[in-house]
């Protein structure tokens, strides 16, 4: 069957179709995210007659409703709301919202007698307002109640000695702008997602991949049977506020009908909240509300249920709709409840995960905040120990990279098993399989050979450190915590200027993580660019002398045991550049000794 149609409309249709909700660009689909200049070059294309590349619209399927009949879907705007939005600020002279939320119009100014193309349209500013020969705003030229013979007589009358036969012949050129032609492919009904998504990778010349969530969301929004437009001004209200508390200040002055809804009071803790842990967009908050409520971990899927689709006939059905609407509603409660939000991230903090920059996957964090969601439904595990489930499972889900190749088929799966085993049985199968001495001694020493302390591998490890308290390397007083929630003072124990000295200037090896520890800015400072065996010789000799010349600690005891947190070999007192790689074997193996004591005390 043919999948697609190619049709074309004149701009003006395109607007009155928008104006009639025949295509849904839903009220707040995505944020108008173009720079003025776009706009003007959009104009200035249409004004040449070049082409502006296809609209694409899919129309949803038609749905089996209780009567036996059938109910034909509204056609959504899924690729070119950017350039339809910029018609209607521009043309239509309409207030889009932009990417703060705020808004805006862009007006475009018009010089018809321009010589030169690029000065022909520009945005407007003031200067347009002061310059007789400019008209600062083009969507008078669209407004039915303007009166173009009148409009182009003031116009000449405002600059004697102009072509008047010109200026008349390049003002009605604008005006014809309503008629010039967009093309839109139009995707048929029985599409599924997944084509939907392949069709407008081939035909988008940005090559810019349609995410599934965008899909979601756009089917969301325009649907108003189901409360699904305001579940979706909820969704992207909490993840604007989660990222800013101060946005509350918009939706309750320009948002009555969301603030009149019951989703107001769900998300209204916000704006008190300045927990930067975890800021999720609404890919995040479709994932967690869908797979713990449906059980699938395919988003392409919860379009077709939100379309009515019956997987097994794989008929559209109404009922269907209305109960995937339901869910998903009942999902988004669960992921914004300021309860469960709040105690994940204490789970996920109290596992030493304390800086949002040593979490490496969304979505590991995503099907942990599931997994929390799901727990807390059962009755599978003790409330009280919820959240020592969470966090090693997260840990777990971390250092093996579960949720790094094909996350959405591994989401399924897992989802499929716990609910066939129950999250305990679960949880030992996957240990026991992954979990192996040779996991321990081999494959993650392995993982920990790497230059970037972003790594996963190094994140939990420096989470691990957090979890025990443990001091920084040489420190009697300062806390790897305190270091980490700033980010800063994590310095080479064998210091790169001294290695470098040494013949050993490959960056991905004196920069390697096994390299690295944190110290205080004193602590390094008074390091400089000594061998390994000269500091810390000086560190052992002070606990002696009480003479302070290499850190705080005066004690051999303390000593020994900051080095065993720092997991630094006590034969370090002996080692110079020649025993640098030797060293960072040794390392490797007690960090990730230390990996392991650590996700077992979890």
């Amino acid at each position: 069957y043919d999948k697609y149609q190619i049709t074309h409309y004149t701009v003006n249709s395109i607007l009155s179709f928008i104006e009639s909700n025949i295509i849904a660009i839903p009220e707040i689909q995505r944020p108008f995210v173009w720079r003025a200049k776009q706009v003007r070059d959009l104009i200035d294309s249409l004004y040449n007659g070049y082409p502006t590349g296809y609209l694409i619209i899919w129309q949803n399927p038609e749905v089996k409703l209780k009567n036996g009949g059938s109910a034909v879907g509204k056609k959504v705007l899924i690729d070119g709301q950017q350039r339809v939005t910029a018609l209607m600020t521009a043309i239509a002279g309409k207030s889009v919202l932009n990417d703060d939320f705020e808004e805006v119009k862009i007006k475009i100014a018009f010089n018809p007698i321009a010589t030169d193309d690029s000065s022909r349209f520009e945005v407007q500013t003031p200067i347009h307002l002061r310059t007789k020969h400019w008209i600062p705003d083009i969507s008078i030229l669209f407004n039915g109640d303007t009166s173009i013979f009148r409009f182009i007589n003031q116009y000449i009358a405002a600059n004697p000695g102009v072509n008047e036969e010109y200026v008349a012949e390049e003002i009605n050129k604008v005006i014809s702008i309503k008629n010039s032609l967009l093309g839109s492919i139009e995707l048929v009904p029985k599409l599924d997602i997944k084509e939907v998504t392949e069709i407008f990778v081939r035909i988008n010349s940005q090559g810019k991949r349609l995410n599934e969530s965008d899909f979601v969301m756009s089917k969301i929004a325009s649907d108003e049977k189901y409360g699904g437009n305001m579940l979706r001004k909820a969704i992207d209200y909490f993840c604007h506020l989660s990222a800013n508390p101060n946005f509350y200040a918009f939706v309750s002055s320009k948002d009555k009908s969301f603030m009149d809804s019951e989703f107001e009071s769900k998300i209204r803790w916000l704006k008190d909240e300045n927990e930067n842990l975890f800021d999720p967009d609404y890919n995040d908050v479709l994932r967690v509300a869908y797979m713990h409520q449906f059980g699938r971990g395919k988003l392409s899927d919860l379009v077709s249920l939100l379309s009515g689709r019956d997987f097994d006939d794989r008929i559209f059905k109404e009922s269907i709709a209305e109960e995937s609407f339901a869910l998903l509603k009942k999902g988004i409660l669960n992921v914004v409840h300021e309860f469960n939000f709040k105690d994940f991230l204490v789970a996920i903090r109290s596992a030493g995960f304390i800086n949002p920059k040593l979490l490496n996957s969304q979505l590991t964090l995503d099907f942990a905040y599931t997994l929390y969601l799901m727990l807390k439904d059962s009755d599978q595990i003790p409330k009280v120990q919820i959240k020592k489930y969470i966090q090693k499972w997260f840990v777990f889900s971390t250092i093996t990279s579960r949720y790094i190749g094909s996350p959405e088929t591994q989401f399924e799966r897992d989802l499929r098993e716990i609910k066939e085993k129950g999250f305990i049985q679960f949880l030992k199968d996957n240990e026991e399989a992954n979990l192996s001495d040779t996991f321990w001694e081999v494959r993650l020493v392995k993982d920990l050979e790497t230059s970037s302390t972003t790594s996963p591998f190094f994140n939990v490890y420096t989470a691990a450190q957090v979890y025990f308290n443990e001091n920084s390397l040489l420190s009697s007083s300062s806390k790897v915590t305190d270091l980490v929630l700033i980010m800063g003072d994590i310095h080479h124990i064998f210091p790169k200027g001294y290695l470098k000295d040494n013949k050993i200037t490959e960056k991905t090896l004196y920069n390697q993580v096994a390299n690295y520890a944190y110290l205080d800015t004193t602590a390094n400072i008074s390091i400089g660019k000594k061998a390994p065996n000269i500091y810390f010789k000086a560190a052992f000799d002070q606990c002696t002398t009480k003479a302070m010349s290499i850190g705080t600690i005066d004690e051999l005891e303390k000593l020994q045991q900051n080095l065993k947190q720092n997991c630094i070999p006590e034969t370090i007192v002996d080692f110079n550049a020649s025993n640098y790689e030797a060293f960072l074997i040794q390392r490797r193996k007690l960090m990730a000794d230390k990996i392991k004591t650590y996700y077992l005390s979890l």
